[in-house]
């Protein structure tokens, strides 16, 4: 079954960008004071932190002569959790993932599901059109195309 998704616009996703960056510095900055302010290991509580908090599916974006395409492994989560964001340079993808455990008469011996906070930015290479973004999930990918913007600008250079 194929769900459509809604994808909004926006002027900027530096906010968003910023807002995860602080998250993570928050939780890498406990991290260092539990393990007793250990100088020196400040990337592997900076990894630790990022791991606890943001699950980054894995993509594949390509490339055709009118658009991108974006495909996002992100099975178990709901089309209605999905938040697209989208600018002429930029996208961005967050979703809450939540796995259960079910109580009963079973013993979990190990689970690698997924849970916490989906988020994914990706910058395109070349300026897209916001307007023309479709998206739809399907068997646990997120399918998206995007149409370049048919301004494509670029600035020259000039050694001074």
């Amino acid at each position: 079954m194929t769900t459509p998704l809604v994808i909004a616009k926006a002027e900027s996703v530096f906010d968003e960008l910023q807002d995860m960056h602080d998250r993570i510095a928050r939780r890498a900055y406990d991290i260092f004071t539990s393990n007793g302010r250990t100088v020196g290991r400040e990337l592997d509580d900076w990894l630790e932190a990022e791991n606890e908090l943001v699950w980054e599916p894995s993509i594949e974006l390509s490339e055709t002569d009118k658009e991108f395409v974006l495909d996002m492994a992100i099975p178990g989560v709901d089309a209605k959790d999905i938040d697209i964001e989208v600018t002429p340079d930029y996208l961005v993808v967050k979703a809450g993932s939540r796995h259960d455990h079910q109580e009963g008469k079973r013993k979990i011996h190990a689970c690698e599901f997924e849970s916490g906070s989906l988020f994914r930015s990706i910058q395109f290479p070349k300026k897209i059109n916001p307007d023309r973004v479709k998206a739809e999930l399907r068997n646990g990918i997120l399918h998206l195309t995007a149409e370049m913007a048919t301004d494509q600008r670029k600035i020259e250079m000039k050694a001074v």
